[in-house]
């Protein structure tokens, strides 16, 4: 490999992509575009769920509980019905999510110790929202239930029920999902500006006429190609500062291990995306099919069958099983693991051996399917 030759390589690719503004800007800005998109509009968290109430009671002790659900930082009482008509019209429109029926007899049973059964009726054409509200729900009344149990015990020497549950939850305990998925936003920008870029380098050459040129100059296949990315490596590396740092400044999001760590593994599997965009354009020879096939060969398994959205283990297990050929499974577990666990390659280590092995068979792959010679 002669470094001269690839530092002309590499240079006229820089040349090409900074005059090429349009390109350079949006390799800039799509980044930015795609964390304050995800960081803000997904998220799984639900708060002041627009609840509906039908009080048949409406006694000090319905409103005590209804006070203690609109207090919580869950459910938000928007609307007091009169029928339960009215209650499903809110459903209906969807002014309400959750709508609660407290029956006539509820202050009766409170105050004679009996069980009281309160109806909820969810809006299920939304079904993790719904599911989530049930939680919520169970959770809220689990503990006005427990206050109402100590109000009682309340100088009789003792609760009702001894046993108590305080669960916690590690690594993430606010449970925000903003810190699950900024981490892997860094993934998701890198695909973007890796694939999609590069898969467009060689197959421009041919379109435009200059891959002759190329060909009947000395320059050898490692050159060519390693020069073809060197620019985009450099875009990509600084896409992941950017990420890296919207990420702690504007989301907050805590990096508990080593930052040096995250920009390594970062590295890794930039190289790998790269040259699997380079492969691309090699393959198809066309800037549109080539960039077509990126979109499809890496943006899309890495929003669905990465585990940045959805959950891999609630996967059908066929499915299950291709996700493992996706390669930013592993790195945005590395992420995830480094961000909030603060872990490091003692525990990531199979997970970096994956992501090596994988930007190594790009590179091999590019420079296989690389021939520098007419067809």
């Amino acid at each position: 490999m002669n470094l001269r030759r690839l530092g002309a390589v590499a240079r006229k690719e820089f040349l090409h992509v900074l005059r090429d503004w349009r390109s350079l800007a949006l390799s800039i800005a799509m980044p930015m575009v795609l964390i304050w998109l995800f960081g803000y509009a997904l998220s799984m968290d639900l708060n002041r769920v627009p609840t509906t109430v039908w009080d048949q009671s409406r006694t000090a002790e319905s409103r005590s509980l209804l006070s203690f659900l609109d207090g919580s930082p869950y459910f938000s009482l928007r609307h007091s019905v009169d029928s339960l008509r009215q209650l499903q019209a809110d459903l209906d429109a969807r002014r309400a999510m959750v709508g609660l029926v407290v029956p006539s007899d509820f202050a009766d049973r409170v105050r004679s110790n009996r069980p009281v059964r309160i109806q909820a009726l969810l809006d299920g054409s939304d079904v993790n929202n719904a599911k989530l509200s049930m939680g919520y729900l169970e959770a809220v009344g689990a503990i006005y239930n427990r206050r109402l149990q100590v109000e009682r015990a309340d100088g009789a020497g003792g609760l009702a029920t001894p046993l108590t549950l305080v669960p916690r939850a590690w690594y993430n305990p606010d449970q925000q999902s903003r810190n699950v998925i900024v981490p892997g936003i860094v993934a998701l920008v890198m695909v973007v500006i890796a694939a999609m870029l590069t898969s467009v380098t060689v197959a421009r050459e041919w379109e435009t006429g200059t891959m002759e040129q190329l060909i009947s100059t000395p320059i050898r296949v490692p050159e060519l190609v390693i020069g073809k990315v060197a620019p985009y490596f450099t875009i990509g590396m600084a896409d992941v500062a950017i990420a890296v740092f919207m990420g702690e400044v504007i989301f907050d999001v805590p990096l508990r291990g080593n930052t040096g760590l995250v920009f390594a593994m970062a590295a890794v599997f930039l190289t790998g995306a790269l040259f699997f965009g380079l492969t691309l354009s090699i393959v198809f020879k066309s800037q549109v099919l080539a960039n077509q096939a990126a979109l499809f060969g890496s943006y899309l398994p890495t929003l669905i069958l990465s585990g940045f959205v959805f959950g891999i283990q609630n996967m059908p297990a066929p499915i299950r099983a291709i996700t493992y050929l996706v390669p930013a499974r592993y790195f945005i577990t590395m992420l995830r693991g480094i961000y909030l666990k603060g872990i490091g390659l003692e525990v990531l280590w199979a997970n970096a051996l994956l992501l090596f092995l994988y930007a190594a068979v790009m590179v091999v792959l590019a420079h296989r399917k690389m021939k520098m010679k007419l067809e």
